[in-house]
């Protein structure tokens, strides 16, 4: 009873070390261990009562293939029985045996397997039978034996194994009890535990990672770690398909982990700046929100670096200033990117370049001494020079327009008066809706009546002028005072001169 209670208490204290772990079961180099055994004899005698054998057994096995392995083992042991009379035997055995082992599949943290064999048996019987066989017996021999039985590993760790396992010994020899009834050959049955140590293969993944053993040692890795850096990327997957470094999170020292490179950014694990824009790409996703895939993030013609370091544009918006033009244009022209109105002119550069042509540095384009906003406001040309002067006119206010003459006597034009009735037309041009009266005037030779029609002939054809230029008849009014209203005296040549005269009066805006 004391054998049981020791052997009951090492199961236990074998059994609290049960963790769950993949010990590995199988793609190992070698296992070796110790088994304790309880023997019980299969022989000729009864076995009353029973009395507790042991044997101890060491072993050698090696991984043949992933189900089967060759184990090469010996141990030392007792078999005690009973004889027929009732007398105590007791011999000593020494098994030494090659077996194959089968274990063709493994459940978690449990690998059941099978064996069978064959080996050699010494056996020497130390106390004899009280009544010797009437057969003639030897004490003592070498014979083959064949074990077989099954088992089960249970992992108490990576590299340990608690083994438990059953089987039988058919010996070639009927004399391990010193008596033969040349009937059959003696055997016994064994059951035991131990512990068995693994010791891994060069070519191993016990990790499972895509590596051998023998290739995460040379790299540094940890075998028993699927991801040594941790940055969510298996071993066999930096190494054989990424090139990345599987002891370093961030194999490119970017900031951005390895991880997030490959599935969050879809950046170049092995490259600090994947789109070669002089940004990393870390300050790419974390300071400036750009592209990190993309030199040209807002596809505006201008790197992202340029844009951030040398023109300090946004480098997601292709237009930064909203003017029309892109940052890329801008630059292009020496136009200010950032503002969306470079000469101050009133005209954003998009509208200057894109829709008038005008000159965004300047603003006044034409030279004209007006600018190109006035310009286009009112009507005129902001490219051309000659509209730029206007009248600047009050309502009821007559303007005379000194230089517009005509033939003695007549309602011809003078080539002369174009310039200034060019001036009358760009003031008409630039303020659409208003509208004027053309008063014509003579001085007060020869008779009332005809000074009257030919004021109002020359008042026709100054009204007749402006239309032929295309302001719509509509808007103008002529009219013909004659002598009334002199500015002048007429008693005098340049009196007269004066008096002979058109003016141009606002009437409405």
């Amino acid at each position: 009873m004391k054998g049981k209670k020791i052997w009951l208490m090492i199961l236990t204290l074998l059994l609290t070390f049960v963790t769950v772990s993949n010990a590995q079961f199988h793609d190992y180099q070698i296992k070796y261990g110790i088994q304790p055994h309880f023997l019980m004899e299969s022989s000729e005698f009864s076995i009353h009562p029973y009395q507790p054998t042991f044997l101890g057994r060491g072993f050698f096995r090696y991984e043949l293939s992933y189900a089967l392995a060759a184990e090469l083992g010996a141990g030392y042991g007792t078999l005690n029985t009973f004889d027929f009379t009732g007398a105590y035997t007791s011999t000593d055995i020494v098994p030494v045996d090659f077996r194959f082992v089968l274990s063709p599949f493994s459940i978690k943290d449990f690998n059941p397997y099978f064996y069978g064999g064959i080996g050699m048996l010494r056996w020497s019987v130390d106390t004899k039978p009280a009544v010797a066989s009437p057969n003639a017996v030897e004490s003592a021999g070498w014979d083959a034996f064949v074990p077989f039985g099954a088992g089960i590993e249970i992992a108490l760790s990576d590299n340990v194994l608690l083994d438990i396992s059953g089987g039988y010994n058919a010996t070639f020899t009927d004399d391990l009890n010193f008596y033969n009834n040349n009937a059959s050959n003696d055997g016994y049955f064994n059951f035991g535990f131990g512990l068995t140590f693994v010791s891994e293969s060069g070519s191993s993944d016990k990790d499972g990672d895509g590596l051998t053993r023998d290739e995460e040692l040379k790299l540094g890795t940890d075998p028993n770690k699927a991801d040594t850096d941790g940055d969510g990327i298996s071993d066999g997957a930096e190494v054989k398909k990424y090139n990345s470094d599987p002891l370093k999170a961030d194999s490119d020292g970017d900031g951005l982990t390895d991880s997030d490179e490959l599935n969050k950014y879809h950046t170049n694990l092995n490259k600090t700046d994947s789109d070669g824009d002089g940004l990393s790409d870390f300050d790419e996703v974390n300071k400036y929100k750009t592209n990190p895939n993309a030199a040209d993030s807002d596809n505006d013609g201008l790197s992202d670096s340029k844009e951030i370091h040398e023109y300090k544009t946004d480098a997601n918006k292709a237009d930064s200033d909203g003017d029309g033009l892109n940052d890329a244009t801008e630059v292009k022209l020496n136009t200010n990117p950032l503002n969306p109105d470079t000469d101050g002119d009133g005209l954003s550069d998009g509208t200057e370049v894109n829709k008038y042509k005008t000159n965004p540095l300047k603003k006044d384009t034409d030279g004209g001494t007006t600018d190109d906003k006035t310009e286009v406001d009112r009507g005129t040309n902001p490219l051309d020079p000659k509209d730029d002067v206007v009248l600047e006119i009050k309502k009821d206010t007559p303007i005379v327009l000194n230089g517009v003459t005509f033939e003695t006597g007549k309602a011809d034009i003078t080539a002369q008066s174009e310039s200034i009735l060019e001036r009358v037309y760009n003031t008409l041009n630039a303020y659409p809706n208003m509208k004027v009266e053309i008063r014509g005037y003579t001085d007060n030779t020869g008779r009332a009546s005809s000074n009257l029609r030919l004021s109002q002939k020359r008042a026709d054809a100054v009204k007749n002028w402006l239309v032929a230029k295309g302001i719509d008849a509509s808007r103008i009014t002529a009219k013909g005072y004659g002598e009334a209203n002199p500015i002048a005296d007429n008693s005098t040549a340049e009196g007269r001169r004066l008096n002979r005269r058109i003016e141009f009066v606002k009437i409405s805006d």
